[in-house]
């Protein structure tokens, strides 16, 4: 186990990086104003309640509730929560969106500084580790040889689920056994490298529709889902903000939780419909029969209530990922779900 003895001064020192590196790499504008709003979010079905509510407006509707009437939205995609948390933290992004594992530094790193926490989860989805290697069908079996891809290596909530499960199988002490047999690859990337054999990964750790469209391939089979290894439905995405756009922007904040309600209740009435928004705003080339199978697979569920969070943060505070201990789940997000049935 790391020792997870870390003060404020080096945490101070690692944000002032991140918001150097934020503004270097994205180069995006600081400008900002109570009528303007920047989200991110990365590839996948599991960001599509995103993708309904820009598709459909839903944000300038209920800011229109509120009686702001001249919204204006940018979307960035990224490949990876660190770069969107450097965005976040860098003043050029106000909502960000990704798995529990980023949430949970962030909301650990910025604790009494910028107290980033989460808005609600996105969803309850499987990630599975898929594998085109025949000798492999227990993480038991991986070898040196191996290679496992997944968007960044030893944070990403994949990273964090491979751990988990390598703990329960060798012990806590050997957490991060297979941490030397991941690579950072974004989803799409990694799954044309699987899929077309060329050696450079055998192994992919990820989430529908690119785990189910490789699963289409007879070489690729199955090795552990993410729900074996909490033990059932847990969150995968959350969207998260800081306490400060929370505190300076409340009719923004309210109008963006009750337009991702509206999107999860539109998802869950209008199956074919999200299917069809998922192709056009994903520019994706799948057949709208296999995405509209994830939206009805009774596994998979668009909810904003997070589940399972505490499992995950229990586990990277033990392992020093996190240097603070969430009493409960509300700890780490605000206030609007708390009355939800989160764990």
């Amino acid at each position: 186990m790391q020792n997870r003895r870390k003060g404020k001064h080096s945490r101070v020192t690692k944000l002032g990086s991140a918001l150097i590196a934020g503004v270097v790499a994205l180069g995006l504008s600081s400008i900002s104003g109570a009528e303007t709003i920047r989200f991110a979010q990365q590839y996948g079905v599991g960001y599509l309640p995103l993708m309904v509510m820009r598709h459909n407006h839903l944000i300038q509707k209920y800011a229109a509730e509120a009686g702001i009437h001249d919204v204006k939205i940018t979307w960035a995609t990224f490949g990876g929560g660190s770069a969107m948390n450097a965005a976040l933290l860098s003043g050029n992004l106000d909502f960000a969106s990704g798995g529990v594992g980023p949430l949970l530094k962030m909301w650990d790193k910025t604790k009494g500084i910028y107290d980033v926490h989460g808005v609600a989860a996105l969803n309850s989805l499987p990630n599975l580790l898929n594998t085109t290697n025949p000798n492999v069908h227990n993480i038991t079996d991986f070898t040196n040889k191996d290679r496992i891809a997944l968007p960044a290596v030893k944070v990403s909530i994949q990273a964090i689920t491979l751990q988990m499960a390598a703990a329960k199988q060798w012990g806590d002490k050997h957490y991060n056994k297979l941490d030397n047999l991941t690579v950072s690859m974004k989803h799409p990337d990694a799954m044309a490298t699987l899929l077309s054999g060329g050696g450079q990964i055998d192994a992919h750790f990820t989430s529908p529709p690119y785990s189910i469209e490789e699963l289409a391939n007879p070489k690729v089979h199955t090795v552990l889902s993410s729900y074996q290894v909490l033990g059932g439905k847990s969150t995968f995405n959350t969207l998260w903000a800081s306490a400060k756009y929370h505190k300076e922007h409340p009719k923004m904040f309210n109008a963006v939780f009750k337009a991702l309600q509206a999107a999860d209740k539109f998802i869950k009435d209008n199956p074919e419909e999200a299917a069809q928004i998922y192709i056009d705003e994903a520019h994706s080339k799948l057949p709208k029969k296999l995405i509209l199978g994830i939206i009805t697979n009774p596994e998979n569920e668009f909810t904003t209530t997070p589940k399972n969070i505490m499992k995950y943060a229990r586990f990277m505070y033990k392992t020093g990922s996190i240097t603070h201990l969430p009493k409960s789940w509300k700890d780490v997000f605000f206030k609007n779900v708390w009355n939800e049935h989160g764990s």
